[in-house]
């Protein structure tokens, strides 16, 4: 890529996933009361979102999947489990791995989630049409990607 082909330096597009990212958290969290899943916040819901599309994870394979740090998603798992949302075994063939596993508790609460999410795309998405969409998240992806890199 050449310096006429790289956007411009001083460009606000950090600042301004930064301060998308604070606003959804804060209405999410609003959502989620809304819908009755006042003991999940938004940074949970990522992990337990991996989860319901594969439960039994690694604790390795869900910081991977969310893209926390493994301190980070170690203490928030602590508080999932506390609050009965997880739990977390052993490995059956590597007993240093652990696996997180939802709860019959937290499965109960799939559905109102669900519903939170779409309520939360639909205010996220509003006013823009498919493949305006399809290109911004197209776009994230590619910033992830660059970032990713970037850590090696």
């Amino acid at each position: 890529m050449t310096r006429q082909d790289r956007p411009d330096a001083s460009g606000e597009g950090g600042v301004l996933v930064a301060q998308a990212h604070q606003l959804a958290g804060r209405v999410f969290s609003r959502i989620l009361r809304e819908h009755g899943i006042a003991e999940l916040n938004p940074a949970q819901g990522r992990i337990i979102y991996a989860l319901w599309r594969e439960d039994g994870l690694t604790q390795v394979e869900l910081a991977a999947r969310t893209k926390l740090d493994k301190s980070t998603l170690a203490l928030m798992l602590g508080r999932l489990e506390e609050a009965g949302q997880i739990l977390r075994r052993s490995d059956a063939g590597d007993a240093r791995l652990r696996r997180v596993f939802l709860t019959a508790r937290n499965r109960r609460l799939h559905e109102a989630y669900h519903a939170a999410s779409r309520d939360m795309l639909s205010i996220y998405y509003r006013g823009l049409k498919a493949a305006q969409v399809a290109a911004f998240e197209q776009t994230l992806r590619t910033i992830i990607r660059n970032l990713e890199e970037a850590l090696g």
